[in-house]
C-alpha cells in the first residue's frame, strides 16, 4: 500500500511522528511537505529528535494570501499525486495544507483519510474551522479524537467511515515528554532561563484574532501578564514578535519574558513545569490538560470543548481584568481528571490499523 501524507506546519509533523512509525512496517509512506510554515527550529536535528522520515517532497509554497496559498498549494499537491498514484492521501488538522491535500485528492478520486475530524469552534470566520469542515466532508476515513467531534460529524450528516481513536497528541506526548525529561541538554531549559518547575507561567500568542486589534490588543493582554505574582515566559510567535517588542518597550513591562521559539522538546518541559498556561493556541491547550496544567485560553471559543470540564482550561475575553480575573481566581476540579476523553494513547496504532486493512 502506498499513502501520500501531506503536513505543512510543525504541529502536523509531530502528529505524524507517532503515525508514521505505526504505519511503518507495512506501508509505503510518501511525505510532503507543503512549506506553509517555515521553522528554524525544523532543522536536522528536529527530524533526528522526533524519528520523523524526510520528507520526499518540499513544495516550497510558503506564506501568503489564503487563497494564493491554498491555490498553490493544490497545484503543486496535484502534481505529486500524478506522479506516486497513491491508494491513500493522508491529512491532519485544519490548516491550508490539510484543506489543499484533501481537495487535489478528491478531485482525482483518490480516498482521504483525515486525523483529527469532527473538531468545530462553530466560529465561521476562523480559516481553520473552514478547512476543518470542508475537508471533513470530501473525507473517506474520519478519524474523531473525541466522542465530541463524532457527535458534531453526525450533526452533519457523516456516520460513514466515522471512527474515534483518540488523539494522536496524546500519544506524542506521552512518548516525547519522557524523551525530553531524559535528556540534560533538554532540561538545561530551566536553568538557561533563570526559572524553576511551578515558579512561572508559560504564554503563547499567534492566531490572527489575537493580534489584529493591533498594539492595543497587544497591550491589554500584556497588561494582565504583567500583574501575575510569577513571571511569564513567552516564546514569541514570528507574527506577534514586533507588536509584542514594541508593548514591552513602550509599556516598560518587566514581568513577560520574551524569549525566541523553541523545538518541541523544550516546549513539552517548559509546559509541564508551569504553574499555568496562557495561550490562543488549540494544541497547547490541550497538550496543558495532558499534563494537568491549569490554562487560559485567550479566546471565545475552542474546539477542545472536553478540556472545559473542571475549570482545568477557561476562556477568558482579551480584555486585561477578564485575562486577570481568571488566571488568578480559577481553580481547577482534581476530580475532574477522572474523565479520560482523549483516549488511552494509541490512537496512532488505531489509524495504522485502520488504513492497513484496505490492503487486505
Amino acid at each position: 500500500m502506498k499513502i501520500v501524507t501531506i503536513v505543512g506546519a510543525r504541529p502536523q509533523f509531530i502528529k505524524a511522528s507517532v503515525v508514521s512509525a505505526a504505519l511503518a512496517p507495512a506501508c509505503d509512506e510518501i511525505l510532503v511537505h507543503t512549506g506553509q510554515h517555515y521553522d528554524r527550529n525544523m532543522s536536522d536535528v528536529f527530524f533526528e529528535e522526533l524519528s520523523i522520515p524526510r520528507p520526499k517532497y518540499h513544495l516550497g509554497v510558503g506564506s501568503g494570501t489564503h487563497g494564493k496559498q491554498t491555490g498553490e498549494m493544490l497545484m503543486r499537491i496535484e502534481e505529486v499525486l500524478l506522479a506516486e498514484h497513491p491508494d491513500i492521501l493522508l491529512v491532519y488538522g485544519d490548516t491550508n495544507s490539510t484543506l489543499a491535500g484533501a481537495l487535489a485528492a478528491s478531485k482525482l478520486h483518490i480516498p482521504v483519510a483525515h486525523v483529527e475530524a469532527g473538531l468545530r469552534s462553530y466560529n465561521r470566520r476562523m480559516p481553520e474551522e473552514q478547512n476543518r469542515v470542508l475537508t471533513d466532508h470530501i473525507s473517506t476515513w474520519l478519524f474523531c479524537p473525541t466522542q465530541t467531534a463524532e457527535d458534531n460529524l453526525k450533526k452533519e450528516g457523516i456516520e460513514a467511515g466515522v471512527s474515534i481513536t483518540g488523539d494522536v497528541m496524546l500519544d506524542s506526548v506521552l512518548h516525547f515528554l519522557k524523551l525530553a525529561k531524559a535528556n540534560p541538554e533538554k532540561t538545561a531549559i530551566y536553568e538557561q532561563l533563570g526559572i524553576a518547575p511551578k515558579g512561572y507561567r508559560l504564554a503563547t500568542l499567534h492566531r490572527a484574532e489575537t493580534t489584529d486589534g493591533g498594539l492595543p490588543a497587544v497591550v491589554r493582554i500584556f497588561r494582565a501578564f504583567e500583574r501575575l505574582p510569577e513571571p511569564v515566559v513567552l516564546p514569541i510567535h514570528p507574527r506577534t514578535r514586533p507588536l509584542a517588542e514594541e508593548a514591552v518597550s513602550k509599556e516598560g513591562f518587566r514581568n513577560i519574558r520574551l524569549i525566541d521559539p523553541v523545538g518541541y522538546l523544550e516546549m513539552l518541559l517548559l509546559t509541564s513545569g508551569a504553574k499555568q498556561v496562557l495561550t490562543d493556541s488549540g494544541g497547547l491547550q490541550k497538550e496543558a490538560w495532558f499534563m494537568e496544567v491549569p490554562c487560559v485560553t485567550l479566546r471565545q471559543e475552542t474546539e477542545w470543548v472536553e478540556t472545559l470540564v473542571g475549570n482545568w482550561n477557561i476562556l477568558s475575553k482579551l480584555e486585561t481584568e477578564d485575562i486577570l480575573d481568571k488566571a488568578l481566581h480559577t481553580i481547577p476540579d482534581p476530580a475532574a481528571r477522572g474523565l479520560m476523553p482523549f483516549g488511552d494513547g494509541a490512537a496512532s496504532r488505531k489509524i495504522a490499523a485502520a488504513l492497513l486493512s484496505q490492503n487486505n
